[in-house]
């Protein structure tokens, strides 16, 4: 065998095994954290929240110009685990988020364990009522619910 044949059958398996299904008979749950309101109301995801609402007012055109200045009612609504057809474990939460006009409006947002950067770390998706205006979560936030 040549030696670009060698290299490129080293290749593949190196590349095949980089490929390889998460191991999904482990017990337990991704999250660091136990799944309950307690994610839901954790301050490194509802200030990723504030801090993205107000990139997205500030970049998406005939948004008014706020901010979210506090959240309350903070709960979870859906927990879906680990099961072999689902790889991606998921919790779905609503808030209240009090703007800095003093306007109150509805959140909605999903946490996803193992979805951040090349997986690692967390995912957070999140819609503001009245604020997706290209409607990418449907309308009235739907997808989220």
């Amino acid at each position: 065998m040549s030696r670009i044949a060698h290299f490129a059958m080293a290749a593949a398996i190196a590349v095949g095994s980089l490929f390889t299904a998460p191991d999904l008979s482990r017990a337990g749950f991704l999250f660091e954290e136990p799944v309950s309101v307690g994610l839901c109301a954790a301050p490194r995801y509802l200030n990723k929240i504030a801090y993205r609402f107000r990139y997205q007012v500030r970049h998406v055109p005939f948004l008014p110009d706020v901010a979210i200045a506090n959240f309350y009612d903070v709960h979870q609504t859906h927990f879906f685990p680990v099961v072999a057809r689902h790889p991606i474990e998921r919790v779905y939460c609503a808030a209240k988020a009090i703007l800095s006009d003093g306007d109150v409006r509805d959140v909605w947002y999903v946490i996803e364990g193992r979805m951040g950067f090349a997986s690692i770390g967390d995912n957070v998706e999140f819609c503001v009522s009245g604020f997706d205006r290209w409607m990418v979560y449907d309308g009235n936030c739907r997808v989220l619910r």
